[in-house]
């Protein structure tokens, strides 16, 4: 049958401009494992708005033919606040115009309260501590406080995500290779997404920091693991989903994206093991640890040019970019050298014109890097 589509209201900024979004529902409500899915969180990554569409299409029809065995919640569009703003017909909609905030950070911290929450109240039943946890995680979602409108979106979305037993915030970079985030902890599920979706690497992180929707879901859950020392079964699984670059919208693209993301559905059992999708691509990622990623930045401002692109092993030492002077009588050029080598997987400055310090590019290296500091990881 058809998704299930519930509009779910936001309150309005101002008069006339109330918000709201469709969320979309598969198989039996309560049913596991729960997976929710959403879109371009940060508006202007649009990749993943298409890719929700292919999917919602498969998904139906694989709920008419009875085989979505778990619950499937899919938010297609995540950001409608960062889709209406607009500044001389530019979207900038990775960052709230009201506050400034990033659409992706500042979510709720719900550990401590959990940790809290759960004192006394667990037990050696993993089933019935999970239960307790999830309803625990559900009652303090919804008392998270929430003034401004973007506040009020990410307590919405993270309501809805926040019993899940897996969590895919589907974004994408400038331009790049298709690459995952999640926490270390769950690495054995991050290699899994990442052999059904092709992806190029994987980034494992113990503190990224900024409190991202992704951790907003499943710290919680180590933490009170590590603060309990009860039984809590395998938790939430959560990973930020990069689909390549922001200008790889096609329709061949974004059909074998949801098909790597029903591959993994019917991995995890969401979906009937007899489910029609095609086989996952014979690739394997390289997994890094997130403060192994070499992050180069502009060091003066000028006309960037890459000598090296999206896909090119580099050498520790190398010159990566160069930044053109156009202040300079005569030619000058800054090079930008790679400090660690590994592989260049994304591009961020695609627009050339740089300022200092802004970022240009990722390496994921093999040897964690002692200027990656725990926590701020995720700057900005």
């Amino acid at each position: 049958m058809p998704s299930t589509v519930s509009p779910l209201l936001l309150p309005a900024a101002a008069p006339g401009t109330r918000r709201s979004l469709s969320v979309c529902r598969w198989g039996m409500p309560g049913a596991r494992p729960k997976i929710y899915l959403q879109a371009a969180l940060h508006a202007d990554e649009l990749p993943a708005l298409l890719v929700a569409r292919h999917l919602r299409a498969r998904l139906d029809a694989l709920d008419a033919a009875g085989q979505v065995c778990g619950e499937v919640v899919m938010v297609p569009v995540a950001n409608p606040i960062g889709l209406a703003q607009q500044v001389l017909a530019r979207q900038p909609g990775r960052f709230d115009l009201e506050t400034g905030s990033n659409f992706n950070r500042g979510f709720p911290d719900l550990g401590a309260p959990l940790i809290a929450h759960a004192r006394g109240r667990l037990g050696d039943d993993v089933a019935a501590n999970a239960a307790l946890v999830r309803a625990s995680l559900a009652e303090l979602a919804a008392e998270a406080p929430a003034e401004r409108e973007a506040e009020q979106l990410k307590r919405a979305l993270l309501g809805l995500a926040i019993d899940a037993d897996h969590v895919l915030d589907l974004h994408c970079d400038g331009a790049a290779l298709l690459h995952l985030y999640t926490a270390a902890a769950h690495a054995a599920n991050g290699r899994l997404l990442a052999r059904a979706l092709g992806a190029a690497v994987l980034l494992l992180e113990d503190e990224a920091g900024g409190a991202p929707f992704d951790a907003a879901c499943s710290l919680p859950w180590l933490q009170l693991a590590a603060a309990s020392g009860a039984p809590l079964g395998p938790g939430c699984f959560a990973a930020t989903v990069e689909l390549r670059g922001k200008e790889d919208v096609s329709d061949a693209l974004a059909g074998a994206d949801a098909e790597g993301l029903l591959r993994y559905m019917v991995a995890i059992g969401a979906l009937s093991l007899t489910a029609r999708v095609s086989a996952a691509p014979a690739t394997e990622p390289l997994v890094a640890a997130l403060d192994a990623v070499d992050t180069l930045r502009a060091p003066v401002p000028g006309l960037v040019l890459y000598r090296r692109w999206i896909g090119d092993e580099v050498a520790a030492g190398e010159v990566v970019a160069e930044i053109v002077d156009l202040d300079a009588d005569t030619e000058h050029r800054t090079p930008v050298l790679a400090t660690t080598s590994g592989l260049l997987f994304a591009v961020e400055a695609v627009t050339r014109l740089v300022r200092p310090g802004q970022r240009l590019c990722m390496i994921a290296g093999r040897e964690r890097l002692a200027y990656r500091k725990p926590g701020t990881l995720l700057a900005d």
